[in-house]
C-alpha cells in the first residue's frame, strides 16, 4: 500500500508556517504542519506586528482578533536604539505596530489555521527527506513516511529542512552575543527603571520590558561569544552579566525561560530547489534589532502562500513559484543589512557613539524618518515588476471604497482589480480575480490589479493591456 499523497507539507508551527497553513487553506489545498515541539512555546521571542503585518492580518480578516490581545505603538525610526516620533508621511492606513508576544501571535494563526481545516501534527521530527519529479518524500525520527507534492521548511534557523536538500547559508558569524529571559524581579520598579536608563546611556544592549503577567523580559549583554548558540545561559550567568554590565541583578528570580543571540547574518543561497521551499529564519537569521524577525517571516509566507496554491491547483503562470524567491530574498538581504547597521549603531566605542549621534541628527528629519520606518515595518517594500506606474510592485495601502475598505475584500486571498472606469473586465479569470467597480474611492488611477498579497500588477485603464498583464500572475483564461 502506498503512502498517500498530501498536497502540502509544512515543516514547523511558528508564525510563518501557521500563516502559510492559513494562505493555502483559502485556496483549498491539503495542508500538513509538522511541528517538533509537542506543546505550544512559552517562549516571547517576537513581540509585536510591524504595520505592513498589521495590514496583513486585515487583509486576512484577523486584525480584530489581534487588537483585543494586543496595545498599538507608534515609534518612529525604532533604529539602532534611536527612537524619534511616528513620521507624518508614511503610506499606510494603519500607521502603527502591535505589542502582541509571541505565545500569542502563535495562538490566533494556529486558531484560524485550524478553523480552516489544517492538520498541525505535535511531536513530528524530519529526520530524512529526498524528492523526485511527482513529490517529496519525508521520514519522521519515529520511523513513519509521509509523501506530499510540495514541502515548505519553516523550521528556523537551524533548519533541518535547508540542511537535508543541501542549500548553503552562507554570511557574517556572530561577533556580539546577547543573553535574554523573561523573569520576576524583586527590585521596586523605579529603581530598575532608574538604573536602566542610567546604564542605557552608554549600553543600549541592556533593558527590561514589563511582559503582562508580571515578569520582566531581560536583555544583557554577554561576556564573548559562545561556543554553541544552541546552549541556553545558565541563570547564574545571566545573573553575573546582570551585575557586571549594571551593578546589580535587581534580585532577579523564577526564570521562565533563558536563551542567547548573536548577531550573526545569514542567509539560504537558494529560497527553492525543485519541490521543496524554505521560508522565515529558515531562509535567513539576524540580530532582533528593530523587531523584524517574525514580520519577515509572516511577510514570506503571505508572498509564498497563494502562489504555492496557484501550483498546486494548476493554473499557475510559468514561473509564478520562482518569483518568490526573486521577490523574497532581495527583501531579506536588506533586512539583514539593516540588522547589521543597527549594530553598529549599538556599539560602545567612540566611533559608534559618533555615528549614533550623526544618525540621531539625521533621523530628525521627516524624509529620513518616514524611509527608516518604512524600511523596519516593511511598508516601503517594492518588488520588481519592470518599468511602469510608481504604485507597480508595492503594496497598495488600504483605502475607503462605497462599499467599505479595500482591505475588507481580500479576506479571500484571491486577486482583485479594482475599477474606477466601469469599462474593464476580467471575464476568463473570475475564478481568480474579483473585479470591484467603484468610482468613488481615494485610489487616484483609473486602476488597478492586485494580486492576493496586495502587490500592484497592473495599473491603467486600457482594457488590451490589461489582458496583456492578467496572464503573467494569474495564468491562462479559464476556457
Amino acid at each position: 500500500m502506498g503512502v498517500l499523497m498530501m498536497d502540502v507539507i509544512v515543516v514547523g508551527g511558528g508564525p510563518t508556517g501557521l500563516m502559510l497553513a492559513c494562505e493555502l487553506r483559502l485556496h483549498d489545498v491539503n495542508v500538513v504542519v509538522l511541528e517538533k515541539l509537542t506543546e505550544p512555546t512559552k517562549e516571547t521571542r517576537g513581540r509585536g506586528l510591524h504595520a505592513r503585518s498589521v495590514e496583513v492580518m486585515d487583509q486576512r480578516g484577523l486584525l480584530d482578533r489581534f487588537l483585543a490581545v494586543s496595545d498599538t505603538f507608534q515609534v518612529g525610526g525604532l533604529f539602532g536604539g534611536i527612537v524619534k516620533p511616528w513620521p507624518d508621511r508614511l503610506d499606510t492606513a494603519h500607521p502603527y505596530g502591535l505589542s502582541t508576544l509571541q505565545p500569542a501571535t502563535e495562538r490566533l494563526l494556529r486558531e484560524r489555521a485550524l478553523e480552516l481545516g489544517t492538520e498541525i501534527r505535535r511531536g513530528c521530527e524530519v529526520v530524512g527527506l529526498s524528492q523526485d519529479d511527482d513529490g517529496v518524500t519525508v521520514g519522521l525520527a519515529d520511523g513513519t513516511r509521509l509523501r506530499s507534492r510540495y514541502l515548505v521548511g519553516c523550521d528556523g534557523g537551524r533548519s533541518v529542512v535547508r540542511r537535508l536538500i543541501g542549500v548553503g547559508f552562507p554570511g557574517v558569524p556572530a561577533t556580539v552575543e546577547t543573553l535574554l529571559g523573561d523573569m520576576e524581579l524583586a527590585e521596586d520598579p523605579a529603581t530598575v527603571e532608574a538604573v536602566v536608563a542610567e546604564v542605557r546611556k552608554t549600553q543600549l544592549r541592556f533593558g527590561t520590558i514589563a511582559n503582562d503577567d508580571g515578569t520582566y523580559r531581560v536583555v544583557v549583554p554577554a561576556a564573548g561569544v559562545s561556543e554553541e548558540r544552541a546552549t541556553a545561559p545558565t541563570f547564574d550567568e545571566f545573573k553575573q552579566q546582570m551585575r557586571a554590565v549594571a551593578g546589580t541583578d535587581f534580585g532577579v528570580h523564577s526564570p521562565r525561560w533563558l536563551s542567547r543571540f548573536g548577531d550573526a547574518t545569514r542567509q539560504a543561497e537558494r529560497y527553492r530547489v525543485g519541490r521543496v521551499l524554505l521560508a522565515g529564519d529558515a531562509a535567513h537569521i539576524h540580530p532582533p534589532t528593530g523587531g523584524q524577525g517574525l514580520n519577515l517571516g509572516v511577510q514570506d509566507a503571505f508572498n509564498l502562500g497563494w502562489k504555492l496554491a496557484a501550483e498546486v491547483d494548476g493554473w499557475a503562470p510559468e514561473g509564478l513559484l520562482d518569483s518568490y524567491h526573486a521577490e523574497r530574498h532581495p527583501v531579506g538581504a536588506a533586512v539583514l543589512d539593516n540588522t547589521r547597521a543597527q549594530i553598529t549603531l549599538l556599539g560602545t566605542d567612540p566611533g559608534a557613539i559618533a555615528l549614533r549621534e550623526l544618525f540621531s541628527k539625521l533621523m530628525d528629519f521627516e524624509e529620513v524618518n518616514a524611509y527608516v520606518t518604512g524600511m523596519i515595518t516593511a511598508v516601503g517594500v517594492r518588488y520588481d515588476f519592470g518599468e511602469g506606474h510608481e504604485l507597480l510592485g508595492r503594496r497598495l495601502r488600504d483605502v475607503k471604497l462605497r462599499q467599505g475598505r479595500l482591505y475588507e475584500l481580500m479576506h479571500g486571498g484571491r486577486g482583485l482589480l479594482l475599477d474606477r472606469t466601469g469599462r474593464l473586465s476580467v471575464a476568463g479569470w473570475a475564478d481568480r480575480v474579483d473585479h470591484v467597480v467603484d468610482a468613488d474611492g481615494e485610489l487616484d488611477v483609473p486602476a488597478a490589479l492586485l494580486r492576493p498579497d496586495g502587490h500592484v500588477a497592473w495599473v491603467g485603464e486600457d482594457q488590451q493591456d490589461l489582458l496583456g498583464r492578467l496572464p503573467k500572475w494569474f495564468g491562462a483564461a479559464a476556457g
